[in-house]
């Protein structure tokens, strides 16, 4: 980020206690982001703006309403020093609506991957349910998080002229690399050109593979997995539910025509309730560009068992702390502006030791010092 863009930020702020700003934290990533407002007659500062909107949303702000009430209620006193004012809802709405999302999005992909070594990375979908548009269709968003740590890594927009096969490589691409890392995706992109893009930026994959690739699926269903022995079995119990996972591996012959497949995955389910007889059988099949001695059957089943970490880590925790799919907000960019903030908070939070995110956002609430603090801003 160039240090004038981090001076006329810092500049904005003229309050009582010259602020200090941590060039590792995400604020000072967006302080490349273009104010989207006429100079004439604005009142607040686009960066105590951007401050409000980041810290309110830790704090478990979910509306507009409820992040200019964050301003003017409970952090009244610190945002004051900073000589931060407490603008209304719909000032706030109105620079929602005209902020260059896809700019924001890439600005917080860039802060994310400064300080991530991911060995995995999730990709997977969202429809935000409640942000249905004016032509009646809903923002879609894709994503892509590390399978360790759930921080959100980068995001791009799946509008009605597309979809996320066609925005895959876009998602890709917010990463300047990717060379040794591996890529997991649901059945939707088992595609012959991801595993292209991804062998082509140094990276592996493992695709989950069903009807939509049905050659792909019977040769792999059909192939002779009795004789392959179990390369790991784990038992698991949660939620009331017994699980047994078995793991299968088997290099590939060269006519199994998916691009650079090293190996065929099957695993299999068995899980019934806690002291029931009958137990539910599941098989699932993928295939990988990782060869056999760059990854054990053990931890491929682990790739594959935490690429779902992207639904409980980031889309749950999105739907649940900060009621996403509830949230009827859908003018201009402001739902995908708010998923930005959301994935900020997140991530911001997984970075300070919070787990529990929920508990974090209710801690934070009520002491804004340290919400200000998590996003960078101090004093000197």
């Amino acid at each position: 980020m160039p240090s004038s863009h981090l001076q006329e930020f810092i500049a904005q702020f003229d309050g009582h206690a010259p602020v200090t700003l941590n060039p590792q934290e995400v604020l000072a990533a967006l302080a490349g982001l273009p104010d989207p407002r006429a100079r004439r007659g604005v009142r607040h500062g686009f960066a105590h703006l951007l401050v409000i909107m980041v810290c309110s949303v830790v704090a478990g702000a979910k509306t507009l309403v409820e992040m200019a009430e964050w301003a003017a209620d409970t952090a009244r006193s610190e945002l004051a020093v900073h000589g931060i004012g407490s603008p209304h809802a719909t000032t706030l709405a109105r620079v929602f609506e005209r902020l260059d999302a896809a700019s924001m999005d890439l600005l917080v992909s860039d802060w994310a991957q400064q300080r991530s070594n991911p060995a995995a990375i999730a990709v997977d979908g969202k429809e935000l349910r409640g942000a249905k548009n004016g032509k009646g269709t809903r923002v879609h968003l894709m994503a892509a998080i590390d399978q360790d740590t759930h921080e959100v890594l980068a995001q791009v927009s799946v509008d009605g002229k597309t979809n996320e096969i066609t925005q895959f490589p876009s998602l890709m691409d917010h990463f300047t690399n990717l060379k040794g890392v591996v890529v997991t995706a649901d059945a939707l992109h088992t595609q012959t050109g991801h595993a292209r893009y991804l062998a082509g930026r140094g990276a592996h994959y493992i695709f989950t593979v069903k009807g939509n690739q049905p050659t792909l699926l019977d040769q792999l269903a059909q192939s002779p997995w009795e004789q392959v022995p179990a390369g790991n079995r784990s038992r698991s119990k949660a939620n009331g539910r017994q699980m047994i996972r078995t793991v299968k591996c088997a290099t590939l012959n060269p006519g199994i025509g998916f691009p650079h497949a090293e190996q065929a995955i099957q695993i299999t389910r068995k899980s019934r309730v806690v002291g029931a007889t009958t137990w539910h059988l599941e098989t699932v099949y993928a295939v990988t560009s990782l060869p056999t001695h760059q990854a054990s059957p053990a931890q491929l089943g682990a790739w594959v068992r935490g690429h779902w970490g992207i639904e409980n880590g980031l889309h749950w925790r999105r739907d649940v702390v900060w009621q996403e799919d509830k949230s009827q907000i859908r003018t201009g960019n402001t739902p995908r502006v708010m998923a930005i903030l959301r994935n900020i908070a997140i991530t911001l939070l997984k970075r300070h030791g919070h787990n529990n995110i929920a508990k974090a956002t209710r801690k934070l609430r009520n002491h804004p010092g340290q919400a200000l603090e998590i996003a960078g801003i101090g004093s000197r």
